[in-house]
């Protein structure tokens, strides 16, 4: 069951894609739509989303500790591959690649990619979407922290600021009390939050084919490092986060289940946007967040077979 719905999700995914390629290889739209597109996608669809995902919920305290746990023990998996990336690669750390796969092989899709998984494998539990929300906290925290540090090797990058002050965040910092104090928007204003929420998936994705467009698909195919990173990303990773929370006892199946696909997000754009603010590696960048996209259509529903 699991597996069907992760499949046609993933079908879904590669339409909007194959729609953004053939919108740039058409000549109907240009490279420069791709970033309008995407300052949309981070400023308007993803706050809208969060906000009307929390706004789903009625409080209760058991619920509220579970999100706790959830960005916890997220961060925890996040923090255990990359520390062992970095104590494994650490005499080959003057190479950057090395550096981009210790990011890469971590940092995911969530949002765009790994919460309509989850949403559409429960339904009926808008809990999940708050796991998304708090992945995503945790994520930037250690982002834009030790994976700036990862890329510039030196500390004075680091931006506490950059780790609160991003649409992601704010947006669940306004959603969380509101959700606390039991406080509900109108009706009308709830309703186009969750539409604007709903068309990141298909935005996102259109972006990708985009981009897809713009590459000599060659090149992207022909560094067998990117392989690597997509082995690590889509396999290696969300097995060590889902092996985490196996581990530990009273932790229900939904809990357990959305560990296991939003860490199975391919990589993150935000790795490609700081390796082009950084000039480190970014046409290697740009090849690993397309490559390991396209690879978990494949990946991600071979992963559901684990669900129950």
């Amino acid at each position: 069951m699991a597996f069907s719905i992760v499949l046609g999700n993933m079908v879904m995914i590669l339409l909007y894609v194959v729609c953004g390629f053939l919108l740039i290889r058409s000549g109907k739209g240009h490279e420069s739509h791709a970033k309008t597109l995407s300052a949309i996608l981070l400023y308007i669809c993803c706050p809208g989303m969060i906000i009307s995902t929390f706004q789903a919920m009625e409080y209760n305290r058991a619920d509220f500790i579970k999100i706790g746990w959830f960005f916890l023990l997220s961060m925890l998996a996040q923090f255990a591959v990359f520390g062992t990336l970095f104590f494994v690669f650490r005499k080959r750390f003057e190479q950057a690649k090395y550096r981009i796969l210790s990011i890469a092989s971590v940092w995911g899709n969530v949002g765009f990619f790994g919460l309509p998984v989850v949403t559409a494998l429960f339904p009926s539990e808008p809990l999940v979407g708050c796991y998304s929300s708090a992945y995503l906290i945790g994520m930037n925290l250690l982002v834009f922290t030790i994976g700036v540090y990862a890329i510039r090797r030196d500390p004075s990058y680091i931006s506490l600021r950059a780790a609160v002050l991003n649409p992601t965040t704010l947006s669940t910092l306004v959603a969380l009390p509101l959700y606390l104090l039991k406080i509900r928007l109108p009706e009308s204003l709830n309703g186009a939050l969750s539409l604007l929420g709903k068309t990141t998936t298909p935005l996102c994705m259109i972006v990708l084919g985009m981009r897809l467009a713009s590459v000599e698909l060659k090149r992207l195919f022909s560094r067998p490092f990117v392989y690597g990173v997509c082995a690590m990303k889509l396999i290696v990773y969300p097995l060590v986060a889902y092996g985490i929370v196996l581990l530990i006892p009273g932790l229900d199946e939904t809990f357990r289940d959305c560990m296991l696909v939003l860490s199975a997000a391919p990589s993150a754009a935000v790795i490609l946007s700081l390796a082009e603010l950084h000039r480190c590696e970014q046409e290697l960048s740009a090849n690993v967040v397309l490559l390991t996209t396209l690879a978990s259509i494949v990946t991600l529903p071979l992963l559901s077979l684990l669900i129950a």
